[in-house]
């Protein structure tokens, strides 16, 4: 019998390895803070932050957290994100390392901007 997925972020939270949860805490407070009446859902087996579309989202992985803010954003970020591994629009967040709190809520506000003032789309 497999285990259910999770359908709310307590709930992915609560299931992830637990060297990884005091930092999926922080970041989830950080984004709540960013976007305080974004909806929280989990998608494709991910927490996301919506309001109207996706804001961003975040998962939990063996050696890192990826922070998912969009291709559209990290592009107008190059030197902030030149230490961090980045894919298609994502920046991992080692679990050695502190949480770049600075860099998450620049990137965080400017996706919310971006999406409350353009209607951006989840890309």
């Amino acid at each position: 019998m497999s285990t259910p997925k999770p359908t709310t972020i307590d709930e992915y939270i609560a299931t992830a390895p637990e060297h990884a949860q005091k930092m999926l805490y922080e970041l989830r407070k950080l984004l709540k803070e960013v976007a305080p009446d974004a909806k929280e859902a989990v998608k494709w087996g991910s927490p996301v932050f919506e309001e109207n579309r996706i804001l961003y989202a975040f998962s939990a992985f063996k050696n890192h957290v990826n922070f998912m803010p969009t291709a559209s954003t990290l592009e107008h970020f190059p030197k902030e994100l030149a230490n961090y591994k980045t894919g298609k629009g994502t920046v991992q967040l080692p679990y050695d390392q502190p949480l770049p709190i600075e860099l998450i809520r620049k990137l965080a506000e400017f996706r919310a901007k971006d999406v409350r003032e353009n209607d951006a789309r989840w890309m």
